[in-house]
């Protein structure tokens, strides 16, 4: 296994939509644990493969406090959504940032998992906001995306920033 990269925004590799997967193999296996990696090492509780530059439709997800419940979504598709919910998010490509989002409450959802079976589940409360949220991201859109042009610019101009005095630093 591999801790891989994630993107941060506003890499513009963050805004291409990502393509359905072929094939359920053991190469989008190794991948789907790599992505299992990086997301607790992060720490995250959820991951898609565009925030770590692969443009497929795969997303990982794991909000159990005991990192113990990994779920696989591959080709997601969200069939139904009801009720409304307002939950803070962050993002790891937006890193250090957190703002209220409104999203569906309850959805379901028809996807592959990690052996390529066919499944179709309802999701509440975190877990049904983290898919969506990962979906977002396989689509190209960001929870700042949700956000006023004056804040997501803010937080752009800030990780700019950032990323700048960190590339500056010198290591001795």
């Amino acid at each position: 296994m591999a801790k891989l990269t994630i993107l941060e925004f506003p890499d513009p590799r963050l805004r291409k939509k990502a393509v359905p997967v072929e094939a359920v193999d053991d190469e989008l296996r190794a991948l789907i644990d790599d992505m299992f990696e990086t997301m607790y090492a992060a720490p995250g509780i959820g991951l898609a493969a565009t925030q770590v530059d692969v443009h497929r439709r795969l997303l990982v997800a794991d909000v159990s406090a005991d990192k113990e419940h990994p779920h696989v979504f591959i080709n997601p598709e969200i069939l139904e959504k009801d009720g409304v919910t307002v939950t803070e998010e962050g993002c790891l490509s937006v890193p250090g940032y957190f703002e209220e989002v409104k999203r569906a409450e309850h959805i379901r959802v028809r996807y592959l998992d990690r052996d390529g079976r066919e499944c179709e589940d309802e999701f509440e409360g975190l877990l049904a906001v983290c898919v969506q949220h990962e979906i977002d991201h396989l689509d190209g859109k960001l929870f700042v995306d949700y956000l006023s042009e004056a804040k997501r610019s803010r937080i752009r101009k800030k990780l700019e920033k950032e990323r700048r005095h960190h590339s500056a630093a010198v290591v001795i």
